[in-house]
């Protein structure tokens, strides 16, 4: 029996929906998005038991969640593919590989442990924005016109993740990576057993860090673009002479890396080197990047002969964009890759992982050289300065019509990206968290503290404060 449902506000996001488990979500919740999004595939596929794959990853309440999920699919009307648990990057490969109208994958992402929530594909395409706040709607609708009857019998179980491997694999291509001594850490997150399998049937030689799926992330949380969750994988990287290190997040869909050096290498800075072959294989192709990449990397991509396209943050708005534009390549400063030259289109850190190491065989040099070959500028990491969900978008639309007022050389892409003689500063609103993001890039210290300082003046008129990030930077 269908109820109608209401979900906390703050769950919807732009590009996903995603909560605290026991406070913003719990398993009404779970079942109120299997009936809501059986409905919506319905009217989308026009199958009337539309066959959904349902996957999750390895957080403590992701088992429940999943079931609560599955009973409402099938009482929807949905016939349910279960791929078991696994890194997000799976979930859209049965979508595309597999014969389902839809897929939807349990996962708190990178957010902390007692976070979790969902991601979702439709027809291949993922289901963000408006379709979110659809699916808001249908849940609190008093009847789904379009509900059918419930399927009868068991969830279809499989097992596919050979399959992925395999197809991860012929990345490679022809690349010969014998040589190379790579370390990697899955931070305990859902990549781990797929990480293991891959490795195992790479050649060269390969040591693991944090493979077994825990749901507590016990050694640190599996969040690469935060320099602290990085340090085991550098010192393992220092101890045993290692030509890089690779890092995964808590679902598998962002990478970060270091180089033999210990440095760690940016989601930018990787996007500028994995842009070398396929600008190669693609002259003139489009390569995408999120507001807060470095003007280096936009710059690089001109250079190597292709089209740089600056765009919203969000893998959900990359995707999308990629699509519309025809981009072979796709990345954000946090560590989505999205590949659409030899792939499908979508964010996969597993596969980034290979490309990155058929680019360093290709070049025939090593991670470390081919960061040395990008420009030097000085920039800051991405600083988050807290602010709560009901108030940051406001904060940010405030400060937006004070520079469109002052006149400033400003992007509005997403947030704001102020262009100065010093650089450039940016700030925007999170999409997946209470915070504010912010950047700035200059060519030396003491023009990125003017940068800052700017910055400063337009936060503080609305009673927040940027954090001291310059002595951290200079060391």
């Amino acid at each position: 029996m269908f109820h109608p449902h209401r979900f906390q506000p703050s769950i919807m996001r732009e590009y996903d929906i995603r909560g605290i488990v026991g406070e913003t979500l719990d398993m009404a919740d779970a079942t109120a998005l299997g009936q809501a999004f059986t409905a919506l595939t319905r009217q989308k596929s026009g199958v009337a038991h539309p066959r959904i794959a349902v996957a999750r990853d390895g957080r403590l309440s992701s088992p429940a969640l999943e079931a609560h999920l599955v009973a409402a699919i099938e009482a929807s009307g949905g016939r349910v593919v279960r791929v078991g648990c696994g890194p997000t990057p799976l979930l859209y490969f049965a979508a595309h590989t597999l014969d389902v109208e839809a897929g939807i994958v349990v996962t708190g992402s990178h957010n902390p442990k007692h976070h979790n929530g969902f991601k979702m594909v439709i027809g291949g395409a993922s289901v963000y924005g408006p379709a979110i706040q659809e699916l808001a709607r249908l849940a609190a609708a008093p009847d789904l016109a379009t509900k059918a009857a419930p399927v009868n019998g068991r969830a279809t179980e499989i097992d596919i993740s050979e399959a992925y491997v395999d197809r991860l694999l012929q990345g490679l291509g022809a690349a010969e990576i014998g040589h190379l001594a790579i370390g990697w850490d899955a931070g305990n997150g859902a990549a781990g057993e797929i990480m293991r399998q891959l490795t195992q049937r790479l050649p060269g030689r390969h040591l693991l860090l944090n493979e077994a799926i825990d749901g507590n992330f016990p050694a640190h949380h599996p969040d690469p673009t935060e320099p602290e969750n990085l340090r085991q994988l550098q010192d393992l990287v220092a101890r045993h002479h290692l030509d890089l290190g690779i890092a995964f997040d808590g679902d598998g869909d962002r990478i970060g890396a270091v180089d033999a050096q210990g440095r760690i290498v940016w989601g930018d800075q990787l996007l500028a080197i994995l842009s070398r072959d396929v600008l190669a294989a693609h002259p003139g192709a489009t390569i995408i990047a999120d507001v807060k990449a470095s003007q280096v990397l936009f710059d690089e991509v001109a250079r190597l002969g292709g089209k740089p396209l600056m765009w919203k943050t969000g893998h959900s708005l990359i995707k999308s964009k990629m699509i519309e534009t025809g981009a072979k390549l796709a990345g954000e400063m946090s560590g989505h890759i999205f590949y659409a030259d030899e792939y499908y289109g979508y964010d996969d850190a597993l596969y980034a992982a290979i490309r990155l190491l058929r680019v360093i065989a290709g070049s025939g040099s090593s991670l470390a050289a081919l960061r040395d070959q990008l420009p030097t500028k000085v920039n800051t990491p991405e600083i988050r300065i807290a602010c709560d969900d009901t108030r940051k978008f406001d904060v940010m639309a405030k400060i937006a019509g004070e520079l469109t007022q002052e006149g400033a050389d400003l992007n509005k892409t997403d947030g704001v990206r102020v262009r100065r003689p010093e650089g450039w500063w940016l700030l925007r609103a999170s999409n997946t968290q209470a915070v504010l993001v912010a950047r700035a890039e200059a060519e030396d210290p003491a023009q990125l503290a003017v940068l800052l300082e700017d910055m400063s003046r337009y936060l503080a008129r609305q009673a927040i404060s940027l954090p001291d990030i310059l002595p951290e930077i200079a060391a």
